[in-house]
């Protein structure tokens, strides 16, 4: 049944799927600015002829609905066309950024849950107490700090002044790296490279913390409060009449049944990595699929931005179907 369950949900994403292209496709074509023009101002001096024969190669010369009807068509057997910009193939282009992104995404997710977990159930158990303020006051900071000045100020801090971190790309220029899967964490250890994984971790520290802070703060919140709501119901008083130990209280009885919501929110926080990535990206230069489309956006290279978008779509819709079976199995009575 659950299986059932499953693939209704994947079959429900393609209606998803399709408006997202449309919305994306008709959004980038009222964006002010023609991509030919862009292109032939980088170009230099060319005749009409040739700018012709560019708007006709890449569909631009047809009607609106024509590209509608052509990049759906394309997108259904996973080609979203050439860039225009860098003229090659959308979907090798993403394929070469997107190990990077999901690299930082992990690594961002990982840090967070690293800090949120522990404030979140420490700030619920010492309510009131300088921890839970001093808690609830560094998550407060860390939803309403903007994305780029955490990042330039860690860049100041730790790798201007400290010289502890580098400030830019994902490895070292010398480190000679064998790429397996375009994972640089997992290459350097899959290939027994020491020095490259050091070299690929000390690269992914700032931006993870940079990216995966807001993540974070909004977790422990909202931990805090699934806790202090938990440890006021009955059984866990009863677990305590037991004698049980008050820490296999903690996790074992409140903190499982705490995490339900707390599951919800790290779903929909994806969307918050996707979108802030680009920011983060660019701060730290680091080539994953955010860069890519915010140099894409300002060329306007409709292809580029178009197939971007949608993997950021499909991320997200496989990002809530994972939390919708995780609650499946922390909680057996909900049902997809």
């Amino acid at each position: 049944m659950r299986a059932v369950r499953v693939l209704e949900r994947i079959l429900t994403a393609i209606p998803i799927m399709f408006g997202v292209a449309v919305v994306v496709f008709v959004f980038m074509r009222l964006t002010p600015g023609d991509p030919v023009d862009i292109m032939m101002g980088e170009a230099g001096y060319i005749s009409e002829g040739e700018i012709e024969n560019i708007r006709r190669e890449f569909n631009l010369d047809k009607p609106i609905h024509v590209q509608l009807y052509l990049f759906l068509a394309d997108a259904v057997r996973g080609d979203f066309g050439n860039s225009y910009t860098q003229q090659k193939p959308v979907s090798s282009l993403i394929a070469e950024r997107l190990p990077a992104t999901i690299e930082l995404a992990l690594g961002a997710s990982i840090f967070a849950l690293l800090v949120a977990i522990p404030i979140g159930v420490i700030s619920s158990v010492k309510q009131y107490s300088w921890i839970d303020r001093l808690g609830m006051a560094g998550a407060f900071l860390g939803i309403s700090a903007p994305r780029f000045w955490i990042g330039i100020t860690m860049i100041l801090a730790l790798s201007m002044y400290l010289k502890l971190l580098p400030v830019q790309g994902r490895i070292d220029y010398q480190a000679e790296l064998t790429r397996v899967t375009g994972f640089y964490v997992l290459d350097s250890i899959l290939t027994g490279n020491r020095a490259a994984l050091i070299s690929s971790l000390r690269h992914l520290v700032l931006p993870s913390i940079t990216l995966g802070l807001g993540m974070a703060a909004t977790v422990a919140r909202v931990l805090r409060s699934s806790m202090l709501e938990v440890l006021r119901q009955d059984y866990i008083t009863l677990a305590r009449a037991k004698g049980q130990i008050e820490s296999l209280v903690i996790v074992k009885h409140a903190l499982r049944n705490a995490l339900l919501p707390t599951v919800t929110i790290m779903g929909l926080q994806v969307g918050s990595l996707l979108s802030g990535n680009m920011i983060v990206e660019t701060v730290f230069a680091w080539p994953g699929l955010g860069r890519l489309v915010v140099a894409a956006i300002f060329a306007r290279d409709f292809p580029l931005v178009q197939g971007t978008v949608m993997v950021y779509a499909l991320i997200f819709i496989i990002a809530n179907l994972i939390v919708d079976v995780l609650y499946t199995y922390l909680n057996p009575r909900i049902d997809l």
